[in-house]
């Protein structure tokens, strides 16, 4: 069961789903159509790769599975816990994903592959960083576990066990937010390019500088941002 979390806190997972469904459909929209903010479709093109013995995209898909594995990292070191506790380091670890994702831009632009790669540790600091805050039960940047979550309960209620509602409305929340999230990005991706990148890189950097802020007036002199 899921206890009790500000509501600060369903509001930021919903942002940062929304986040992670435009820069996922950015990505496979792209020249080279991979996703970005989930791992396992890239294990299986890496595994197809490997067996048909095409070593430069084999390499090219374990770099960007290796990013996002270098951003979880980040967030490790970031973070450091992995209780929900004001005054961990959420503003630095926003505002460093939102460098990432403006840096991943000129990059895309010019069809360097290093653009994937930037956004893809920015996801899986940001996918790290939210499972970390909220006790390990929240996952921003895929839905496969909010999809089987929404099973269980199903077949639950049809055996009349009780289901936990704060975490059947969390998968409707993480689901709704990715959703809206590619929705605007394929929107905005036919009509400004890669510049979409921009907008989840504004909203993850005003965000982490809103917190920095918050944490200043909350706990004067004790800020551990």
């Amino acid at each position: 069961m899921i206890s009790k979390l500000p509501r600060w806190v369903w509001a930021g997972a919903w942002m940062l789903a929304f986040v992670a469904g435009m820069v996922n459909v950015v990505g496979l929209l792209g020249f080279d159509h991979h996703a970005i903010t989930h791992l396992t479709g890239s294990t299986s093109l890496l595994g197809e790769a490997l067996g048909e013995l095409h070593f430069a995209e084999a390499l090219h898909l374990g770099l960007v599975i290796g990013s996002f594995v270098l951003g979880t990292v980040l967030s490790g070191i970031l973070i450091q816990d992995s209780t929900l506790k004001l005054g961990r380091r959420y503003g630095v670890a926003l505002v460093l994903e939102s460098i990432m994702l403006s840096a991943s831009v000129p990059l895309y632009q010019h069809q360097i592959t290093a653009g994937a790669y930037i956004a893809a540790c920015a996801c899986g600091l940001q996918n790290a960083m939210v499972s970390t805050y909220s006790g390990a039960v929240v996952r921003t940047t895929h839905l496969s576990g909010m999809f089987t979550d929404l099973g269980i309960f199903l077949g639950h209620a049809i055996r009349g066990i009780p289901v936990d509602m704060r975490r059947l409305k969390l998968c409707f929340l993480i689901i709704s937010a990715f959703l809206c999230g590619g929705i605007a990005g394929g929107f905005g991706f036919h009509r400004i390019g890669y510049n979409t990148l921009f907008l989840p890189s504004a909203l993850t950097g005003i965000t982490g500088l809103a917190y920095g802020i918050y944490r200043i007036c909350k706990t004067p002199g004790q800020q551990n941002l």
